[in-house]
């Protein structure tokens, strides 16, 4: 699975804001500490609003907040959003499918991984990033 760097931005944002407790998240301060391109994160954080998982704050201290509870939102959720379930679910050789009498050869392997991690992607939500980044905090004190 090769995600685009749109999906890659959008999960690094996602993960960014769930694994901090600052409430109100500012484009520029998102800009700051990701190095995302300015104009490419408003982008994505309006698409981000419009998908639902965010939404905006007008004003002088406005922002991006969650617009859901974090246990909402899985990973496979937001991949499925941005890129559509076939991002999940490519040959990994980069064939755009494999003919059904004569499949590639990480055809059966591939299958058994990209349903395992399919899997993990759908059962993993931010809510879980938090969880464990606040973990691995308490684990460096």
């Amino acid at each position: 699975m090769i995600l685009n760097r749109t999906t890659e931005y959008t999960l690094t944002i996602l993960g960014f804001m769930a694994t901090r407790n600052e409430g109100i998240y500012s484009a520029e301060y998102l800009c700051q500490e990701l190095k995302i391109p300015r104009r490419y994160l408003r982008r994505l954080l309006t698409d981000l609003a419009s998908h639902g998982f965010l939404k905006s704050i007008s004003g002088r201290n406005g922002g991006f907040v969650f617009a859901q509870d974090l246990k909402e939102i899985n990973l496979a959720l937001v991949i499925n959003k941005l890129e559509g379930i076939d991002a999940i679910c490519t040959c990994i050789l980069g064939f755009s499918c494999c003919i059904v009498d004569k499949p590639c050869i990480m055809h059966e392997p591939w299958m058994e991984a990209r349903s395992k991690m399919v899997e993990t992607l759908t059962n993993t939500t931010l809510a879980d990033l938090r969880e464990k980044y606040q973990i691995d905090l308490m684990k460096n004190i």
